[in-house]
């Protein structure tokens, strides 16, 4: 598999990024469709072999029990030196004062928390996995600078970041000769293009990467419109907020997708991974996987070369676009 650079960074890391939201303890927080360790554990090894080194993760998935499932893999697979490993802060964690957001107490707790469960001594990636406007952004900026120098982290990234909250955040760190953020983690996908309006100028302009999450856009871009969903989806609080703005324009970028894929004889999951992984400012997409054919295709996915022509029809498709609604 092909590596990328993280941004304008000195990160290398696999083309795929697997997502571990997928694996975790179900009787443990969110999200409620997760599969544990046992279960995990082939998927995990097919995706090392097939080449992806990079895992992201958060300490907040099921509770923790995310990064405990990595932690144990990883360390089963091979040495640490040989993974890329991101996790996030922000969601509560523990029910007590300053046991959520972005202050220096929160912080400071939920990264040597993350390491305990992780196993190791630093992450590659340390994310913020939202804004938090309740605290100073000196403040929070600081406090990763610190996580950074202390070497508990490599790099620092932010994720669901709009511009101007990332604009202010990255000036602070500027300003006062702080570590920056190298990414930033968004929903992006055929569907969701929302990004392209602002962030992506933004990243590229400033040598950020972008990372995004669910880019087969919760599996609506891997089978022909109608279908029927996994069971995932049905139990997917989040589906409904981020695929209801316009059914008939959604339908249009998915149909365009199968004749892509059908003409090419390949899965509809290939030519959307392919569409992504090749947008710039795009570094990796993160996918998950619930059946081996999942890794298989984000592989795929990497290496099919699409077309102008094919790439014209699946962004036309998107009359969300097209019509400067988005």
């Amino acid at each position: 598999m092909k590596t990328v650079r993280l941004g304008k960074s000195g990160l290398e890391m696999s083309g795929i990024i697997l997502g571990m939201m997928t694996y975790g303890d179900p009787e443990q927080g969110y999200p409620s469709w997760t599969i544990g360790l046992d279960e995990a554990r082939p998927f995990v090894r097919r995706a090392y072999e097939a080449g992806i080194t990079t895992f992201d993760t958060s300490n907040v998935y099921s509770s923790g029990t995310s990064e405990e499932i990595l932690g144990t893999l990883t360390r089963e697979l091979g040495p640490r030196e040989e993974f890329q490993i991101a996790t996030k802060v922000y969601g509560a964690q523990r029910p007590s004062r300053n046991g959520s957001g972005l202050s220096r107490v929160a912080i400071m707790h939920e990264i040597d928390a993350s390491l305990r469960r992780l196993g190791t001594d630093y992450v590659d990636l340390y994310q913020i996995h939202a804004f938090d406007p309740n605290t100073p952004i000196e403040e929070t900026m600081e406090a990763l600078h610190d996580v950074v120098k202390a070497g508990k982290a490599r790099y620092i990234g932010a994720s669901n970041l709009l511009v101007w909250q990332l604009a202010l955040m990255q000036n602070a760190a500027d300003r006062h000769g702080w570590t920056k953020f190298v990414s930033n983690q968004l929903h992006y996908n055929l569907l969701a293009r929302e990004l392209e309006r602002e962030v992506a100028p933004y990243a590229e302009a400033t040598g950020m990467g972008i990372l995004p999450w669910s880019p087969l856009a919760r599996g609506r871009l891997t089978r022909p419109w109608g279908s029927e969903g996994s069971g995932r989806e049905a139990n997917d609080t989040l589906s409904p907020q981020l695929y209801t703005r316009d059914e008939e324009s959604h339908k249009r970028v998915v149909t365009a997708v199968q004749e892509v894929a059908e003409a090419r004889g390949v899965p509809m999951a290939q030519v959307a991974v392919s569409w992504v992984a090749n947008k710039s400012p795009v570094a990796a997409p993160i996918v998950g996987a619930t059946k081996e054919r999942h890794i298989d295709d984000a592989v795929a996915g990497l290496e099919l070369e699409l077309t102008t022509e094919e790439i014209t029809k699946l962004e036309a498709a998107n009359t969300l676009v097209r019509d400067g609604i988005i």
